[in-house]
C-alpha cells in the first residue's frame, strides 16, 4: 500500500480540510428495506478506510501506512472490509473491484503463497479478536491498531515478499504504539503460517451464463458454485421445461455448490427459451480477491478480512429451436457498463496526486471523499437466428 493516486472529485462533494478527528467519519448509504441482489461475481467500490494501524517500513521500501479498507458492493449498503495485497500499486480513489480467483491476482509482483495469506486472515485480526490474539502469541497488552498493523505486514509478507523493518506511531491515532508487540505479533504469524490450499468458493457463480440446443434435448452443462448451503430454484420457461441434474436427468428444486444441470426441454416444445434464476444469502468469504476493473488505471489489489453475508443472485439461460431445426446462435454474455462515478474515475487526470505513506494528511482526506456510486446490472443478452426467430 505504498500510495493513494486522487482524483478531483468533479461534480461531488469537495475534499474537507483532514483532521484526526474526523478519521471516523462514515459515507453514509441511502436507505433501504433490503439488501440489493448481485449477479455475477460480487462487484464493488472503494470508499475510503475502514480502520487505521500505524506506520512501517517494509526493508528496501519507503515508509507507508496500514489499514483495512470498506468496498460498498454495487447498488447497496453492503460492505466489505479489505486488506492490502499489492504493496508496490497505489490505490485509486473510487475504483471499482471485482471479485476474481487468486490466479487472476493483476498486481506488482508475485502473490507467491495465497495460502499462507489466507491462514493469517482467518487467524489474525479482525477475525480472532485481541484478547485470543494475545493468549496465541504469548503477549499483553495488545491494542487492535498494532494487531491490524501486524496482520498487514505479515500479509505483505507473504504476498510481497517483503520483511517488517521499523514500526512508527500513526498520527491518525491517539493510542501509543508499541513497536514491540508489532513485531511480536507480525513474527508469530510468519512463524506459524500454514499453507491452506483450498481457496474460498464464490458467493454464488453459475457457468458458463447460457447455451442453445434443440427441442428434445436436455440443454446446457451448468455448473453452480456457491457458499451457500443451498439455493431454491427459479425456473421461467414454458410448460414441461424443467431444471434437471446433468448426470441423472433428475428434476431438481433446488442446487448446491458443485451442482452440473441443465435445463430438459419437450421433444414438441416450439422454438423457445428459459431462465434459471439462483437468489441466496450467501457469503464473501475471508480469503477472496477483489481486483481492480479498470485494467488501464491500475488500483492495490485487495483481499477480504472477514466473512460477510450478503444476498447474491445469478441467471442462466438457454435458448432452443424446434426439433430438426437449428439451435439459436447466442451473443457472448456482456460485462456490465460502469456508473458515471466509475467512468469518472478512469478518465485520465493531469491533476492527479500520488503520495506516498510520508503523506499522512492525504490519506485522511482520502477516507473523507463523498462517494457519488451505482452501477448499472449485469445483464445477459441473447440473440437467435433470424431463421430461427420467425
Amino acid at each position: 500500500m505504498t500510495h493513494l493516486s486522487l482524483r478531483k472529485p468533479s461534480g461531488r462533494v469537495p475534499l474537507a480540510a483532514a483532521t484526526s478527528a474526523l478519521l471516523v467519519f462514515g459515507l453514509a448509504a441511502p436507505a433501504a428495506a433490503e439488501p440489493a441482489p448481485y449477479q455475477g461475481s460480487v462487484r464493488g467500490q472503494y470508499t475510503g478506510v475502514a480502520e487505521h494501524g500505524h506506520s512501517v517500513t517494509m526493508r528496501g521500501e519507503p515508509f507507508t501506512t496500514t489499514a483495512t479498507f470498506n468496498v460498498r458492493l454495487d447498488d447497496s449498503d453492503q460492505i466489505l472490509t479489505t486488506y492490502c495485497i499489492d504493496f508496490r500499486t497505489g490505490l485509486v480513489e473510487d475504483a471499482w473491484y471485482r471479485e476474481d480467483q487468486w490466479e487472476s491476482y493483476p498486481g506488482q509482483g508475485d502473490f507467491a503463497e495465497p495460502g499462507k495469506v489466507h491462514w493469517i486472515l482467518k487467524n489474525s485480526y479482525p477475525v480472532v479478536d485481541v484478547a485470543d490474539l494475545e493468549e496465541a502469541a504469548e503477549m499483553a497488552r495488545l491494542t487492535e491498531s498494532e494487531a491490524l498493523t501486524a496482520t498487514q505486514a505479515a500479509i505483505w509478507h507473504f504476498s510481497n515478499e517483503l520483511d517488517l523493518a521499523r514500526v512508527e506511531q500513526s498520527p491518525e491515532l491517539s493510542d501509543n504504539v508499541n513497536g514491540g508487540n508489532v513485531t511480536h505479533l507480525y513474527n508469530h504469524l510468519i512463524d506459524n503460517a500454514e499453507d491452506l490450499p483450498n481457496e474460498p468458493g464464490s458467493a454464488l457463480t453459475v457457468s458458463p451464463g447460457q447455451d442453445s440446443g434443440l427441442a428434445g434435448e436436455d440443454i446446457g452443462e451448468f455448473t453452480v458454485e456457491t457458499s451457500a448451503e443451498s439455493i431454491p430454484v427459479q425456473l421461467n420457461a414454458p410448460d414441461g421445461v424443467e431444471l434437471v441434474d446433468a448426470g441423472s436427468g433428475e428434476t431438481l428444486d433446488e442446487v448446491g455448490s458443485g451442482d452440473t444441470v441443465a435445463f430438459s426441454v419437450p421433444a414438441d416444445a416450439e422454438a423457445g427459451e428459459a431462465t434459471l434464476v439462483l437468489e441466496a444469502n450467501a457469503a464473501v468469504e475471508t480469503g477472496r480477491l477483489f481486483k481492480g476493473e479498470d485494467g488501464d488505471n491500475p488500483t492495490q489489489t485487495l483481499i477480504t478480512a472477514q466473512d460477510s453475508e450478503i444476498v447474491v443472485s445469478e441467471v442462466a439461460t438457454v435458448a432452443w429451436d424446434s426439433a430438426g431445426g437449428t439451435p439459436p446462435v447466442l451473443e457472448s454474455t456482456e460485462e456490465p457498463s460502469q456508473s458515471p462515478a466509475a467512468d469518472e474515475a478512469a478518465a485520465p487526470n493531469p491533476g492527479g496526486l500520488a503520495i506516498t505513506g510520508n503523506a499522512v494528511v492525504a490519506l485522511v482526506v482520502a477516507a473523507l471523499v463523498a462517494i457519488a456510486g451505482g452501477g448499472a446490472a449485469l445483464f445477459l443478452a441473447r440473440r437467435r437466428k433470424a431463421a430461427a426467430a420467425g
